[in-house]
């Protein structure tokens, strides 16, 4: 069942900071609950929050603390986290009334203590704002590296959890005037790193899916991200009542209330069929970009109570339960027509023989030999939640040498490369030193 939020008018803690710059709602536990939480990445597409999903996220807090970081609003949260839901320790949120707050010594502490941390709905560019080159970003970035805590966020906390994210700086825009004008300064997508959330590496979001219809636009923050130089570009995007929820192997799980409502989860990626990108993009002019019909590969997938249906993010490619769409554009006119999956990744390159790209990769010092490439292009090393380890360039001759650090852990690495017919990856196992 899906809950309506509403503000409780009985705020059981709350401080005020120096020229209230922030404002905190406390619910629970007083006392610190140190646990060690589970990880994970929970994406809600903007409405009513979906229990069965908001559930999972608090689960990853493992019994801990979960924080809630706002700009806007008040303590709606408190009490359906830590009652209606309930399984942690405490539920506190702090809504940040301007950037100073994010140099503020208790913001940091808070942030030090939570097992889990959402970020609520709003405007995003006052997070952006607010928390790019903050303490903020660099405590949550390390909260997520080195303890794994659970990350979530709706609408506005959605759209900043990508590697990339469209930032509102100059306002929201609608499908039919980012088509219309693609490379306009309100087309704000923003790839300066701010949050390394784990398997968003490359990746950029969009919310309210359905009401209004955004696909147009998120196919046109795609279009700019390949114009910017990656081609290799993802987009996840909810329907409002939607939500994903990403375990730490990689795994989307989408949850909603279909068949009895049209809700769905859709992963985007860039066509692998070279050349991937549009064929018009310039400011002033409608997008362009076609590629014979299929310039953007789509699985969408329908979001069940129990989150049945997936897609594996280590790959891009992999699914169970969605079907494949084809989405392009044509002088500004968005088309999504019925499709089959990218011929992208290692099933793709062994049909190539000695004209696909090649590696050679050495288990035991972590070094990468990549030829064949197209040159110019970038190859990337990539831990399996996303992190980049290195890049580089291809030569003229399509080659490229890479090297995990010295003190890298064993395990599993991925490497992406493009060669002359496409997006190439490959699953690496590096021995432990």
């Amino acid at each position: 069942m899906k809950t309506l939020l509403v503000c409780c008018a009985a705020v059981v803690s709350a401080t005020v900071a120096d020229a209230q710059n922030f404002t905190s709602y406390f619910t629970g536990d007083t006392a610190d609950a140190v646990t060690s939480p589970l990880g994970g990445v929970c994406m809600m597409g903007g409405a009513t929050e979906f229990d069965p999903a908001m559930q999972w996220f608090l689960d990853r807090a493992n019994g801990g603390d979960v924080l809630v970081l706002r700009a806007s609003g008040s303590d709606g949260y408190n009490d359906y986290m830590y009652s209606d839901l309930g399984g942690v320790n405490s539920v506190e949120t702090i809504v940040f009334n301007n950037g100073s707050a994010a140099n503020d010594p208790y913001v940091a502490q808070r942030i030090q203590r939570a097992e889990a941390i959402w970020f609520a709905g709003g405007d995003q560019w006052n997070y952006v704002s607010y928390w790019r080159n903050s303490p903020v970003m660099t405590l949550v970035n390390e909260a997520i590296a080195e303890r794994h805590v659970a990350i979530g966020g709706t609408s506005a906390g959605m759209a900043i959890l990508g590697g990339c994210y469209f930032s509102a700086q100059y306002g929201s825009i609608s499908t039919s005037e980012a088509l219309t004008n693609p490379m306009d300064a309100d087309v704000a997508v923003d790839c300066t790193p701010f949050l390394n959330v784990p398997f968003m590496a490359g990746t950029i979001t969009d919310t309210h899916y359905d009401n209004p219809d955004r696909r147009g636009r998120h196919f046109t923050f795609l279009a700019r991200m390949v114009e910017q130089g990656d081609s290799t570009a993802f987009g996840i995007a909810c329907n409002e009542y939607v939500a994903v929820c990403i375990d730490p192997e990689g795994f989307a799980h989408v949850y909603g209330e279909w068949p009895d409502y049209q809700e769905y989860a859709f992963f985007l990626r860039v066509n692998c069929v070279l050349p991937v990108s549009p064929e018009v993009c310039q400011a002033g002019s409608p997008l362009t970009w076609n590629r014979q019909g299929a310039a953007v590969k789509v699985y969408k997938v329908p979001g069940t109570p129990g989150g049945t249906n997936w897609f594996d993010l280590n790959d891009h490619l992999t699914g169970s339960g969605g079907a494949w769409e084809n989405w392009s554009a044509v002088a500004g006119v968005f088309s999504a027509q019925a499709g089959d999956a990218p011929p992208c990744g290692t099933a793709a390159v062994a049909g190539l023989d000695a004209t696909g790209p090649g590696m050679h990769w050495d288990a035991g010092t972590g070094h990468a030999s990549v030829y064949r490439l197209k040159p110019g292009t970038t190859a990337t090393l990539l831990t399996m939640d996303g992190r980049t380890i290195q890049t580089a360039v291809a030569d003229g001759l399509g080659n490229a040498e890479l090297n995990c650090p010295a003190n890298a852990a064993g395990g599993v690495y991925l490497l992406r490369a493009t060669g002359l017919q496409g997006l190439c990856s490959w699953k690496l196992v590096r021995w432990p030193r």
